[in-house]
């Protein structure tokens, strides 16, 4: 059975856990209603299924979204088990009331006129950030994220591809259905953008780097980390491919400033040395943000 993460009613971690759903939702239903739907762009999942039976059919966005998403988790938890909780539900309930109410108040207007690349743009930010705070809530957006997760019990395909399939087979729909080139390309667009912006919500924005370090003056290296940057590190034992020699190869995390003085330094006392830098999308632990801390956020 999938672990589920349940918070006490009305406690302070409740009451963010459930904020962070509302807000999600909100910036979800903005972004379609305000830059997406008008200029019937279809980024996939449930909503972009909603917004080709909207123009079809003159049915509901929110509402359609609402019957698909109900049957969908009602599936995946006899199939998957429960791991499909309140949250999510709340998820993707605060997100269809949203999307009909923005769009009952606003009516079908963009509220940027004719510049359907803008409004991608914008809709896919909107989008990616209130999805960004859900996950961050530990709920699911519904939709595409459920069909990729019974699809790949049967499959085995991993999960992150089977959302791509879904949500691209959703896109190719709207060709169909529109009959004009255009709406997939800034569809693929939108999704592309969601999936960054996504990212950055759930693990901001980081300036750090990890360094692997490979130089005979590994020594002094190391105290400079430890007593001028006051960053640790750890060595790694290894044998060069090319004469077979012992070799001490430093690992290390810094920032970009640190980095800067590191680089310099090195270059003054072995100009020879070895560098690998790699960007480091989230560190965790010691001198940086702990896992409490992120698990609190």
């Amino acid at each position: 059975m999938t672990f589920l993460q349940k918070e006490k009613p009305f406690t302070r971690k409740w009451f963010k856990t459930y904020g962070l759903i509302a807000a999600g939702a909100f910036f979800v239903a903005a972004g379609y209603d305000l830059f997406i739907t008008p200029y019937k762009i279809v980024p996939g999942g449930v909503y972009g299924i909603s917004i080709v039976l909207h123009y079809l059919l003159g049915t509901h966005v929110g509402l359609v979204a609402l019957l698909f998403n109900i049957p969908l988790t009602i599936l995946a938890i006899r199939i998957l088990g429960p791991r499909f909780g309140a949250k999510t539900v709340t998820g993707f309930v605060l997100t269809s009331l949203f999307v009909d109410g923005i769009a009952y108040f606003r009516g079908d207007a963009p509220l940027v006129q004719n510049d359907a690349l803008l409004s991608s743009i914008f809709g896919g930010l909107l989008i990616g950030l209130g999805v960004g705070l859900i996950f961050k809530a530990r709920a699911t957006s519904g939709g595409s994220d459920v069909i990729s997760m019974i699809l790949n019990k049967y499959t085995n395909i991993p999960i992150g591809q089977l959302i791509m399939i879904v949500d691209s087979t959703i896109v190719l729909l709207s060709l169909i259905a529109f009959r004009d080139w255009k709406i997939p390309l800034y569809s693929w667009i939108v999704i592309f953008i969601i999936g960054k912006v996504v990212d950055v919500v759930m693990q901001g924005v980081s300036y750090d780097k990890s360094v692997f370090i490979i130089s005979d003056k590994y020594e002094d290296i190391r105290d400079k980390l430890i007593n001028n940057i006051h960053r640790g590190g750890t060595y790694f034992a290894g044998t060069g491919m090319y004469n077979g020699a012992e070799k001490k190869i430093i690992f290390t995390v810094v920032n970009r400033r640190e980095l800067s003085m590191l680089e310099e330094y090195i270059h003054q006392i072995d100009p020879n040395a070895f560098l690998t830098v790699i960007e480091a999308s989230e560190i965790l632990g010691k001198g940086f943000k702990s896992l409490d801390e992120k698990l609190e956020k």
